[in-house]
């Protein structure tokens, strides 16, 4: 899953180079935690949070599948 969230991410912000995602597994939960460069926070999370909230619904729906509870996090 981190490929899949570093390639959604880089595909939406404009400092593809600055992206940094990192994982966390213990045991069937999974933290995931994204790190942008400056400016690209916004761009992120978007209008209301509705682009941030549209990821996490991606990883909700392929933990389902997978059996395991993702958790993403945006680290500033």
């Amino acid at each position: 899953m981190k490929k899949a969230v570093e390639k959604i991410v880089k595909s939406l912000v404009g400092n593809a180079d600055a992206v940094e995602v990192s994982e966390f597994a213990e045991g069937k939960n999974v933290k995931i935690e994204v790190r942008v460069g400056e400016g690209d926070m916004g761009r992120l999370i978007g209008r209301e949070g509705r682009t941030i909230k549209a990821v996490r619904s991606l990883l909700y729906y392929a933990g389902q599948k997978h059996g395991k509870r993702f958790q993403l996090d945006i680290v500033e």
